[in-house]
């Protein structure tokens, strides 16, 4: 059997009930960027959903160091890239596993010596897991039927069951810091809809000293002298600088307003799987 260089990942679709059953399995929901990850002997090589190519060093190597000489593994990388979350195994050493039920996937994956910075996604046995999701700040609960083979494209038999919204944006511009904050204020943020770039409001929270710093210094590489926003109603006009919109980050909030911008916005991460022209407001 020949060992496959792609394949689509399997999506959740997103639900508003909250349910449970001996049918079902629920996993933590991680914030992050998927990865899907193909070791082919000593060559391993991970792919972010869109197929774009992640280069992650320090977990590649612990993944080359598995006695395994063929794995295609699932997962979600945290946004420091020191952990990869895996939640499946879809190949193993010549087996072609999609076709096994999750739990058959599930017990396979249990047998792989995963150490740090390699780690199993958290199975949760609570009567109402979104409830613990809650209490310690986690984006959601993805919900997965035990029976399920695994699809290559977005399906109901995976659930995700959001505690707060979130979705990718894309950086305008930024504001100056105030008081004994460094770095910047706040991103000006915006998403595609058509040929014009939409302003969505203002992220301000949500990043560390460290990031604050590494931030600015990108998007000082990007500046430019006019707002790249074609539609928007209350952009800063003092203290402002202007970028081109090249960088993405993924934002959670509490809903869009009536007037289509961010309400409670909080930055929980910068993307480096998606191209900032493929980012519209999600439904």
């Amino acid at each position: 059997m020949t060992f496959p260089d792609w394949l689509v990942p399997m999506a959740a679709t997103l639900t508003q009930e909250r349910f449970t059953g001996p049918e079902w399995t629920f996993e933590r929901k991680y914030d992050g960027i998927r990865l899907i990850t193909f070791k082919h002997g000593s060559d391993v090589k991970m792919y972010s959903r869109n197929h774009l190519l992640q280069h992650v060093p320090l977990i590649a190597a612990e993944i080359a160091r598995l006695p395994h000489p063929e794995l295609i593994l699932d997962g979600e990388l945290s946004w420091d890239q020191r952990d990869y979350h895996v939640f499946d195994v879809l190949w193993r050493d010549g087996r072609d596993l999609r076709e096994w039920p999750l739990d058959a996937r599930r017990s396979e994956l249990a047998t792989l010596p995963l150490h740090a910075p390699l780690a199993r996604a958290l199975v949760l046995d609570e009567p109402e897991p979104w409830e613990r999701a809650r209490a310690e700040g986690w984006e959601g609960v993805i919900a997965k039927r035990r029976d399920s083979r695994y699809e290559h494209r977005r399906s109901r038999s995976w659930l995700k069951m959001k505690i707060e919204a979130s979705q990718e944006l894309v950086v305008g511009g930024f504001t100056d810091p105030r008081g004994k904050r460094v770095g910047l204020g706040a991103l000006l943020v915006g998403y595609y809809e058509g040929p014009d770039f939409v302003f969505a409001g203002k992220v301000g929270t949500g990043l560390d000293t460290q990031q604050l710093l590494a931030v600015r210094a990108r998007l000082d590489a990007l500046e430019l002298a006019e707002a790249p926003f074609t539609r928007a109603s209350d952009l800063p006009r003092t203290k402002v600088h202007w970028v081109r919109p090249e960088i993405v980050v993924q934002v959670g909030f509490m809903e869009w307003t009536g007037h289509g911008k961010l309400r409670h916005p909080r930055l929980i991460g910068v993307r480096a799987d998606t191209r900032a022209r493929d980012v519209t407001r999600e439904p």
